[in-house]
């Protein structure tokens, strides 16, 4: 392979690495400690060299320019990129940073820095990012060198990218990106695919597992997002409908196998993993969402193997049957190859488990028709529900970012599709849905992106609905606008008799807000004003707000707290 040479100053040498990895877009914030970079971007093949010109997409506060590029490597597959300036903006961003953490999600983020040379005398937004950044990153560094910048930046987007996958943090000082310099371009780590694969899982580790699964009388397959992003949902449902597994999905796992599947039993999800008697976890940890990994009757707990794709990945804080690390597809093709014939199920499994999963299933949506029908007033959430279903495509982007009102879509929406569904998480940040939208939306021009917004999230990120217009990216926002913070009004009630600090503006007009800025909407106050609105919101070539007001003493019926 000939060797590429590079010269220009940093941002030339940063945003060339970047192409290799496939990266088309730059998510930021204006700032002068990183404007080299986006001189790069803007010039491309022009006098700044380095390859074909970058989008920019600039937005309201440095939370939202991450956000989009965490989405955008959920989507894609593929590595996002944030530049964020030095100081506040690198603060900023570090929530978003958490969330991309917990959800290993793939993407770098490039921040500025005061220069060197002045160093400790107080310049302006001069602090030390890295100490902060560390916690939450896989790793978190200064360049402060031009020369070498390219070799860092393939560094920080290779690490990204490889098992177990997260976000990387690289400032560089204002020397090292306004200098001067001639380079190599590093040979991109990535093959033609796009993911680097991880190892194949230990023989001898899926042999065990395989040989819990033969035994098992009432066996469950708990799949997460990582079989998403490691490329393994075919393998996945291949595995399940091969050894006729009883699925529940988890994440963008959601769609592995589509709603209406006879395997799925996500909805039976209480029962099953009270009455299972082993649980395979692929590809999410064991944490508050799955019970800290306690499965099974008390009296009988139920054997657990977690299957992760790294060896960091697997849980410590639990006795295991058994574990496996390394390529999730790979794991899931020799599960099928030890575990039993294809077509029936594994020899120990009760005959009558499948069936009660499926009663169970047809329960659980014979009890959700009059709620996603139901004509009171005010609102019910899961009206909303219930009308978006009759409009939602197969290849949909769905986005939660809300608490009470998004559980409720967690509980009625069942994706046709893998990686169609974004929410925050395990960090539960709120804030996330606009950014989200964004990367959505150029990541997937074809589909409908919607964002399903509670009302106490729209305060976090709605002024990014101004991203959304100047940028030319129409979405639909559905706020469940119950005047709020319903996650907590409910519970402080339940433990002392009364709420305080749990409120907000009856019937806000966040659909002004939008309009405001330059979007369209409208407040929706009785269940039949709500499908025609959903019509006109798909209907239009713009951000279109549904601000539907909802009633605020319908709590959603969790059964965890997650502490």
């Amino acid at each position: 392979m000939p060797v590429v040479r590079i010269s220009g100053h940093g941002g030339v040498h940063a945003l060339a690495v970047a192409r290799e990895y496939g990266v088309p877009t730059m998510f930021t914030l204006s700032g002068g400690h990183v404007f080299p970079l986006y001189d790069a971007a803007v010039k491309g093949d022009g006098e700044a060299g380095g390859g074909q010109p970058m989008r920019l997409v600039d937005v309201r506060h440095e939370q939202t320019a991450v956000f989009a590029a965490e989405a955008t490597a959920r989507l894609t597959r593929t590595p996002g990129l944030a530049v964020v300036t030095a100081g506040p903006g690198v603060t900023n961003s570090v929530s978003a940073v958490t969330t991309a953490w917990l959800n290993g999600s793939p993407m770098v983020v490039l921040g500025g820095r005061a220069p060197d040379y002045r160093w400790g005398a107080g310049s302006l937004q001069e602090i030390d990012h890295p100490p902060l950044l560390a916690p939450v990153t896989k790793r978190a560094w200064t360049e402060h060198e031009t020369a070498n910048l390219a070799r860092s930046v393939d560094a920080a987007f290779r690490l990204a990218m490889t098992p177990h996958r997260g976000p990387v943090f690289l400032d560089i000082s204002l020397e090292a990106i306004y200098g001067q310099a001639e380079a190599e371009l590093p040979a991109a780590g990535l093959p033609a695919a796009g993911l680097p694969p991880a190892g194949p899982p230990d023989p001898e580790d899926v042999s065990r597992i395989a040989a819990l699964l033969r035994a098992a009388r009432r066996p469950v397959l708990v799949l997460g997002s990582d079989v998403w992003l490691g490329n393994a949902e075919y393998a996945a449902r291949q595995a399940a409908e091969e050894l006729r597994l009883p699925v529940i999905a988890n994440g963008q796992a959601r769609g592995v196998l589509p709603a209406g599947h006879d395997l799925l039993a996500t909805r039976a999800r209480s029962l099953a993993l009270r009455e299972a008697d082993l649980v395979i976890v692929a590809g999410t940890p064991l944490d508050f969402r799955l019970g800290y990994g306690s499965f099974g009757p008390e009296n009988a707990p139920a054997q657990v193997v977690h299957v992760a794709d790294a060896p960091g990945g697997i849980a410590t804080h639990r006795p295991l049957a058994a574990c496996a690390a390394g390529d999730l597809a790979a794991f899931f093709t020799d599960l099928v190859a030890q575990a039993g014939a294809p077509g029936r199920a594994p020899t120990g499994a009760a005959e009558d488990w499948l069936p009660q999963l499926a009663g169970a299933v047809r329960a659980a949506h014979a009890m959700d028709a009059p709620l996603l029908t139901s004509d009171a007033e005010p609102v019910h959430p899961a009206r909303i529900y219930g009308e978006l279903l009759t409009v939602l495509d197969d290849d949909a982007v769905v986005i939660g970012d809300g608490g009470d009102f998004v559980s409720f879509a967690g509980k009625y929406i069942e994706p046709a599709r893998p990686g169609g569904w974004l929410d925050p998480g395990p960090f539960g940040c709120l804030g996330t849905g606009l950014g989200y939208a964004i990367a959505a939306r150029l990541a997937r021009p074809a589909a409908q992106v919607v964002l399903l917004l509670g009302d106490g999230a729209a305060g976090f990120s709605l002024m990014d609905a101004d991203t959304l217009v100047r940028h030319r990216l129409p979405v639909v926002i559905v706020c469940g606008n119950n005047g709020a913070w319903g996650l907590e009004k409910h519970p402080m009630r339940a433990l002392y008799g009364y709420d305080v600090l749990a409120d907000l503006q009856p019937g806000c007009r966040y659909d002004e807000v939008v309009r405001a800025l330059g979007g369209a909407g409208e407040i929706v106050t009785s269940p039949g004003e709500i499908a025609p609105a959903l019509r006109r919101a798909f209907a239009a070539n713009c951000p279109y707000l549904v601000n539907v007001v909802t009633d605020p003493e319908i709590a959603y019926p969790r059964s965890t707290t997650g502490v």
